[in-house]
C-alpha cells in the first residue's frame, strides 16, 4: 500500500537522512575509546526493531506522482524538512550533552556520569524521540502514512526494549540519584509521557 510522493519531499528525505547519518558518524567518531564498560548486548535487538520500523516505511518503490510545484508536494517537503530539523537538532543537542557517555548500545562506563542537563532536563530519552520523528518524516516524504500503523508499534517495541535496559543500567549505577531524576523527568515528551 503506497501513496503518492513528490520530488521535493524525496529531496528533503534524502538530505535529512544524509545529515542524520553524518551526525551519527561524527558523534561516534568524537567519542573517546572505551574504558571499562558494562554493556548489555540485548540492546542490539532493540536497535534491530527500530531499524525494522524505518525499513517498513522506506521499503519498496516510491510512487513520485505529485506535481513538484503543487501544494501537496511542497507541503510534504516542508513537513519532512521540519521533522528532520527538529530530529537532527535534538540528536546533536543530546550527544553534545552526553559527551563521552553516548553510545549506540546500552552500557555504563566506569567514569559514567548521570546527565541531567540539556535536553535531558526535559526528557530522559531525547534521542529516541528524535528517531521517532525520522520515522514519521520518512512516511510523510514517501506518501506512506498508513505504514505508520505498523512502523510506530515496531519502533515503540524496539525503543521500549532499549529503554528498559538503559534505565536498569543507570539505576544500578546511580541508585537514588537516578530514581529522583526519573521521578521528575518524563521519558519521551516533556510533562506528558
Amino acid at each position: 500500500m503506497s501513496g503518492a510522493a513528490g520530488l521535493p519531499g524525496i529531496a528533503a528525505l534524502a538530505t535529512g537522512l544524509l545529515l542524520f547519518a553524518i551526525a551519527l558518524v561524527a558523534a561516534r567518531w568524537r567519542r573517546p575509546r572505551e574504558v571499562a564498560a558494562r554493556r548489555d548486548a540485548m540492546s542490539t535487538n532493540g536497535i534491530a526493531l527500530q531499524g525494522a520500523a524505518v525499513f517498513t516505511v522506506m521499503w519498496g518503490q516510491v510512487r513520485v506522482t505529485l506535481d513538484p510545484l503543487g501544494t501537496a508536494a511542497i507541503g510534504a517537503a516542508i513537513v519532512t524538512a521540519l521533522l528532520f530539523a527538529v530530529a537532527l537538532a535534538l540528536f546533536l543537542w543530546s550527544t553534545a550533552a552526553m559527551g563521552h557517555n553516548w553510545s549506540l548500545v546500552a552500557r555504563v562506563r566506569s567514569d559514567h556520569q548521570l546527565v541531567t542537563r540539556g535536553p535531558f532536563a526535559h526528557i530522559r530519552h531525547p534521542i529516541y524521540t528524535a528517531l521517532a520523528l525520522v520515522v514519521v518524516a520518512a512516511a510523510v516524504a514517501t506518501g506512506r502514512l498508513p505504514r505508520l500503523l505498523i512502523a510506530l508499534p515496531l519502533y515503540g517495541l524496539g525503543t521500549w526494549l532499549r529503554v528498559r535496559i538503559e534505565e536498569r543500567l543507570l539505576h544500578a549505577a546511580f541508585g537514588v540519584a537516578y530514581e529522583d531524576y526519573a521521578g521528575r523527568v518524563k521519558r519521551f515528551l516533556p510533562s506528558v509521557f
